[in-house]
């Protein structure tokens, strides 16, 4: 249950007042690279987009597209 709650969490602050990523999968996509690279960040305000944009590099190839496609331009 409380991995479902950071899912969602996470689905909902990455978009960062940006389009929402649109399907599980992309939800998905940055679970794993959110845990390992931003412990202790709280959801909400855009804090997980803005931690992860940080870390373009370090994160999957999944993770950095929907990261960049939620970034604001």
């Amino acid at each position: 249950m409380k991995s479902l709650l950071s899912i969602a969490a996470l689905a909902l602050t990455l978009s960062g007042g940006v389009a929402l990523a649109q399907t599980a999968a992309q939800k998905m996509a940055c679970k794993a690279d959110f845990e390992k690279l931003c412990p202790g960040v709280q959801p909400g305000g855009g804090r997980p987009l803005e931690c992860l944009s940080k870390q373009l590099d370090a994160l999957s190839p999944e993770c950095k597209t929907v990261v960049e496609a939620n970034m604001p331009k």
